[in-house]
């Protein structure tokens, strides 16, 4: 997978509102009612992670799960990034 222009990263941020954008990865924190709902969502999200061969680099304190994504056979982000991203958003609610 081909590394993404700053453009092409840019472009794609703008439907990825609540990530932040680093040098070379994008972050996120995810905040859940208690530490089942964050787990049950790390679960399905490790499900989507695995179809995608893409697995996201990730800490969970109790309700609390944060989150980098970068590729690094690619030394950047990818379009796979991005999609895992949007899944993560969408499984979140």
């Amino acid at each position: 997978m081909a590394k993404l222009t700053a453009a092409e990263i840019s472009e794609h941020m703008k439907a990825l509102p609540k990530w932040e954008r680093g040098e070379d990865r994008i972050k996120r924190t995810f905040k859940f009612k208690d530490f089942v709902e964050a787990f049950g969502w790390m679960s399905s999200v490790a499900l989507v992670a695995e179809r995608m061969n893409h697995h996201p680099e990730w800490k969970n304190v109790w309700a609390t799960v944060e989150v980098e994504l970068s590729t690094h056979d690619a030394g950047g982000l990818t379009e796979l990034d991005m999609k895992l991203a949007a899944a993560m958003d969408v499984l979140a609610g």
